[in-house]
């Protein structure tokens, strides 16, 4: 029998909350780990009987640093580790802490604001939230910067092949490496540039969403260097937040993948360059203010952690 993964293949929800948790000093913590995950097996069992429209869900992602303080199986996952930055000559992906992730996404708002109650009560004797964003679905499941966010994305079948680890890690078949990155846009510089030039950025037409052809794509679009090939794709849920009257809307990147290689490989095109200097021109707009790699176990993996 296969292992029961988490829903890290589900498609983009109407609400959605991510947080980062990072455990306290100094304190013992799997107990309550052991009880958090027990709980976020019954918020999803939960949400299946009482929403079953709703295509609510909650998924944890452990950080290397938390897998090893928390004595989780060795080995680890093959390519769970801390993630580094990526610098190229203008612009950096940044690394930042994060023990624990939570994505919490339903079509209902009360939904997610109940599930983010339930594990900060559990969370917060023990751990620390350094980020907790809201973010929501932007008209036809676009940006801020107005232009439509996932086209990208693998469908159907697909999904879980680019999401969910298979026999390469027989280990830890069923999970997934979760990548996110929160990004900040300077939508007064963005608004500045004309609807041609900002399609030039991203490498599509704005009002259509149709990608420009090879002969007339720039090659440091968005759309030429994030994309790394049919056979390197991950499964994003990007979501648009912010404060509009500040200037501080953002995008917080999320990919699930079966390899996190595949991750690292965009990131270098995008900030190192391909070639090296090539950058993603979207980078002068948006700056990474995060970054961090997460493993995100199956639900028998849960089930068992909450039983130790």
């Amino acid at each position: 029998m296969n292992p029961e993964s988490q829903n890290v293949t589900d498609y983009t929800n109407n609400n959605t909350i991510f947080m980062v948790w990072n455990f306290k000093d100094n304190l013992e913590v799997r107990t309550v780990f052991n009880k958090l995950c027990k709980l976020i097996i019954n918020l999803n069992n939960s949400a299946n009987v009482r929403f079953p429209v709703s295509r609510a869900s909650c998924v944890i992602g452990i950080g290397h640093d938390a897998w090893l303080r928390l004595g989780l199986p060795a080995p680890l996952p093959k390519e769970l580790v801390n993630f580094v930055p990526v610098s190229g000559d203008k612009h950096t992906a940044i690394a930042s802490k994060g023990d624990l992730h939570i994505h919490i996404r339903a079509d209902n708002a009360s939904i997610c604001y109940d599930m983010a109650g339930a594990i900060a009560d559990v969370l917060n004797p023990v751990a620390i939230s350094t980020e907790e964003i809201h973010g929501f679905r932007y008209w036809d499941s676009r940006s801020i910067l107005g232009f439509v966010d996932g086209t990208e994305n693998p469908h159907g079948q697909d999904r879980e092949c680019f999401a969910v680890i298979d026999d390469h890690d027989p280990v830890y078949k069923g999970g997934s490496y979760l990548f996110v990155q929160k990004y900040i846009h300077n939508l007064s510089a963005w608004k500045g540039l004309s609807i041609e030039d900002q399609e030039n950025v991203i490498g599509r037409y704005k009002a259509n969403d149709i990608e420009m052809s090879d002969e007339i794509k720039p090659s440091n679009s968005h759309i030429a260097l994030a994309n790394v090939g049919d056979d390197f794709k991950i499964v994003r849920d990007n979501m648009p937040f912010g404060n509009m009257s500040t200037n501080e809307m953002g995008t917080y990147f999320i990919a699930y993948a079966s390899t996190f290689s595949t991750v690292q490989k965009m990131l270098n095109n995008m900030f190192i360059g391909s070639p090296p200097g090539n950058y993603d021109r979207i980078l002068d707009f948006s700056t990474p203010k995060t970054g961090s790699l997460y493993f995100v176990p199956t639900f028998d993996m849960l089930h068992d952690f909450s039983s130790d």
